[in-house]
């Protein structure tokens, strides 16, 4: 069912349109040159948080629009796509993103895809990958999770890291509506975007639309599934070792999201390349210039 958001400003400029997936009703912003003449298709994929937003891709978004067709993915449960009651997990997201590359292949008439995603959407966007590689060229993986110094996850396949008492806890009817509206106060918004930049200069526009996002009608439910630990894989290390396309992992030097004591194992695979920025977790933000430099170079390099 088509969903309205009347207080909710779109996030990027360009086109917003909606799909309609097995996922739920999906979201997607779309920009640049026509199509006919465009290069390859780029896809944008924003980060899981409880107030995430295509806002945390901006930056990309605006600079990559002016030369070629730029698609970002609002998730199921953020944004302008649905955000029923039900369970979020790594398969629907990953279901969205597949449905998401094949609307851009028949828009493209099959062209390769060059596909980017932030931190937790990270894994959703590998497993794609894994479970489609002939559809994407290259991944570029900003703040990935699963590289932490607690090591790769290599639980069964299909397995996540979810605590049920948990998640129940948060969903009790008597306090599940109050304690998402005090996790997402504008002093709480300010407060992890601190820690995620790891510096007090932070993006007031971010600010802002994670504030404007959160008071959407279901913000709280994909949320709750991310913090009770439902939305990250438990088998990502297999994931991560499968994959064999072209990707660029970059992450910063500052904030909460720094640890990457296992990120050196791909540094021995022929087709990643990681990079390390003086920045925050979202360098794009902090660097744009020296961020979409790195990002074009690791693309020049492949066929």
């Amino acid at each position: 069912m088509k969903r309205l958001h009347p207080a909710l400003r779109p996030a990027l400029s360009g086109e917003r349109r909606n799909l309609p997936t097995a996922a739920g009703q999906l979201s997607y912003y779309i920009a640049g040159p026509d199509v006919v003449a465009a290069t390859r298709p780029l896809l944008l994929i924003h980060s899981i948080n409880a107030a995430g937003s295509a806002y945390e891709i901006k930056p990309i978004y605006d600079h990559y629009r002016q030369t070629r067709q730029v698609y970002a993915l609002e998730l199921p449960g953020f944004g302008f796509s649905d955000r029923r009651d039900v369970e979020y997990t790594p398969r629907r997201m990953t279901d969205a993103i597949h449905a998401i590359v094949e609307e851009i292949a028949r828009r493209h008439g099959g062209v390769t895809v060059d596909a980017l995603a932030l931190s937790l959407s990270s894994e959703f966007l590998a497993r794609a990958a894994v479970e489609t590689p002939q559809v994407f060229r290259t991944l570029a993986l900003i703040s990935p999770t699963g590289f932490s110094r607690k090591g790769p996850r290599y639980d069964p396949p299909g397995t996540t890291r979810g605590r049920p008492g948990m998640l129940r806890f948060l969903r009790f009817p008597l306090w599940n509506r109050p304690l998402y509206w005090l996790l997402t106060t504008r002093p709480s918004i300010r407060y992890f975007l601190r820690r995620t930049w790891g510096s007090a200069n932070i993006d007031e526009g971010l600010a802002d639309y994670d504030f404007a996002t959160a008071r959407e009608p279901g913000a709280r439910h994909a949320p709750y599934f991310f913090v009770s630990g439902f939305l990250f894989s438990g088998d990502i290390g297999s994931i991560y070792d499968c994959v064999q396309l072209p990707a660029w992992l970059v992450h910063g030097m500052r904030g909460d999201f720094v640890d990457y004591t296992h990120a050196a194992t791909v540094d021995q695979r022929p087709n990643w390349l990681r990079q390390v920025f003086p920045t925050g977790a979202l360098p794009h933000f902090e660097r744009p210039d020296g961020f979409i430099a790195a990002y074009d170079t690791f693309l020049a390099r492949q066929p």
